[in-house]
C-alpha cells in the first residue's frame, strides 16, 4: 500500500505551522513509558490548548473506556490539532457511540488533516454505517483525504465498496490513491469470493481494472495491482500477470 504526503494546499490550514502527523507518527516509541491514564484524563479538560492536544493524543497508545465521552466531545474543539488528535484517539479506543460522532464530524470539518484521521478511524472501527461517507471521501475530498479513504475501504471490509474503489482505481488522478485502492480491491474481493453474497459482474470489474493497472503509468500502482491480483487468485488475472512477467523477464526471489 502506498502512503504519500499531503497536498500542499493544505499545508496553510494551520495558524502555528505544526506538521501534522499520520496513524503511524502516533505508535509509541520503543522503550518509551507509556502516559500516566488518569493524568491523560485530567488533562482532557484543560483549558490548554497544548495541554489538551497532548493528551488526546496519548489516548492514541493507551485504550481506556473512561476517555471516549471526552474524545467525542474534543471532536468539535476549537483548534484542529486537538481534534485530529481526538480523532486518531478514537480510532484507538474504538465505540459504537463514537461512530455518529466521527461521521457528523466529517461531513462539517473544514479541515483536511482532521477529515483524514476521522476516515482513518472509521476504518478502523469497522462499523458498516461508514460506508458511504468514505465513499464520498473517495470520490469527492481532497487527496489526502482520499488517499486514506481508500485504505479505509479496505480496512472497513464491506465488500459493498469495491464498485466504489474499482471506480477509483480506473479514474482517479493521484497515482497513490489508486494504489491504496488496488490494495484494499485485494482484500474485498479475496473476501467477497468466500461470501454468500458474491456478485459476479462486481467482481469481473474489479479484476479487470487490477489487470489495466498493471499497464498504469506509475511503477508503484503496478506493484500493488500486482500483489492484489495474486492475493485474490484469479485464474485469468494470473494468467495475464504470468505473461506480463513473461515479457519483462520479471523474477522473485
Amino acid at each position: 500500500m502506498t502512503i504519500a504526503m499531503i497536498r500542499n494546499d493544505d499545508s496553510t490550514i494551520l495558524n502555528n505551522d505544526v506538521t501534522p502527523y499520520s496513524p503511524l507518527d502516533l505508535l509509541p516509541e520503543e522503550e518509551s513509558p507509556l502516559p500516566d491514564p488518569d493524568e491523560m484524563l485530567l488533562l482532557l479538560n484543560s483549558a490548554i490548548i497544548f495541554e489538551r492536544m497532548q493528551a488526546a493524543r496519548a489516548f492514541c497508545e493507551l485504550e481506556d473506556p473512561r476517555s471516549i465521552p471526552r474524545l467525542i466531545e474534543l471532536l468539535q474543539d476549537e483548534c484542529p490539532l486537538v481534534r485530529v488528535s481526538a480523532a486518531y484517539a478514537l480510532g484507538r479506543n474504538k465505540s459504537e457511540q463514537a461512530i455518529a460522532p466521527l461521521i457528523s464530524q466529517l461531513r462539517q470539518d473544514w479541515n483536511g488533516y482532521v477529515r483524514k484521521g476521522i476516515v482513518w478511524a472509521l476504518g478502523t472501527c469497522r462499523a458498516k454505517v461508514g460506508l458511504p461517507p468514505l465513499i464520498s471521501a473517495l470520490k469527492y475530498d481532497i487527496m489526502a483525504v482520499r488517499l486514506w479513504a481508500a485504505s479505509a475501504l479496505g480496512q472497513l471490509g464491506d465488500t459493498q465498496a469495491i464498485a466504489a474503489l474499482t471506480e477509483a482505481l480506473t479514474e482517479d488522478i493521484t497515482a497513490t490513491v489508486r494504489g491504496n485502492c488496488a490494495w484494499s480491491l485485494g482484500k474485498l474481493i479475496t473476501q467477497m469470493r468466500c461470501e454468500d453474497t458474491f456478485h459476479t459482474e462486481i467482481y469481473h470489474e474489479a479484476v479487470d481494472a487490477l489487470i489495466n493497472a498493471l499497464i498504469d503509468d506509475d511503477l508503484s500502482v503496478q506493484t500493488d495491482a500486482r500483489n492484489a491480483l495474486r492475493k485474490v487468485g484469479d485464474p485469468r488475472g494470473l494468467k495475464v500477470l504470468d505473461r506480463i512477467e513473461m515479457d519483462q523477464g520479471y523474477c522473485e526471489f
